[in-house]
């Protein structure tokens, strides 16, 4: 049986859908794993995303909270919101209540990725305010760590991310994932798959 990895993730200019995207490749080059792309539902209305000059919504389903028991392991990204994850996403945690009732996703293997407007805005400080929600879902927080090798110390480039997971730098909306954040992401996408198919085969 396959092991399943849902990416789910909130992307308001497209920055973070592009590091899922890739996070999705890394999972699904591990053997045995069907990875899912899911967006969480946008809370603002279409009049107020026009005078943020935001994109139309992409064609990847819009995720509801029953969905996430089905997945082995899951991995949640979302762009920074003064140092911590957008409404639209916490609206969707805070809509798990009854996933947390019952710990239905309790044991599952998790991971977080992230999108600040500059250097020093929140690339940390999201991830580790995030990782509360895991801790009320008896979630297993699975981060990269140093695991990305030599792109970890990279400093002769601007590059996001960090131990907690894969990020990118958005500056005004003009700048995209680079090719260095593009690999960590894929990176993290191969980890969390490789966590969640041992823990399911040993289980």
């Amino acid at each position: 049986m396959a092991v399943k990895v849902y990416i789910v993730y909130y992307s308001t200019y497209g920055h973070v859908e592009r590091l899922a995207e890739e996070i999705k490749k890394g999972a699904e080059s591990v053997e045995g794993v069907e990875a899912k792309l899911w967006q969480v539902e946008e809370t603002l209305s279409d009049e107020i995303l026009a005078k943020m000059s935001a994109p139309p919504k992409s064609d990847v389903p819009v995720i509801t909270p029953d969905h996430l028991p089905e997945a082995d392991g899951l991995v949640f990204g979302f762009p920074t919101r003064f140092g911590m994850m957008a409404a639209q996403f916490k609206a969707f945690f805070d809509a798990t209540g009854g996933l947390w009732r019952t710990q239905a996703l309790a044991g599952k293997p998790a991971g977080i990725f992230y999108s600040t407007g500059s250097q020093g805005s929140g690339q940390e400080t999201t991830a580790l305010t995030a990782i509360t929600q895991l801790t009320h879902h008896g979630m297993i927080f699975v981060p990269i760590g140093y695991t990305f090798g030599a792109g970890m110390f990279e400093i002769e480039q601007v590059k996001g991310g960090s131990p907690y997971g894969a990020g990118t730098f958005a500056g005004d909306g003009s700048r995209q994932p680079s090719e260095i954040e593009l690999a960590q992401a894929f990176h993290q996408g191969k980890t969390i798959a490789t966590v969640a198919k041992k823990l399911k085969q040993s289980a």
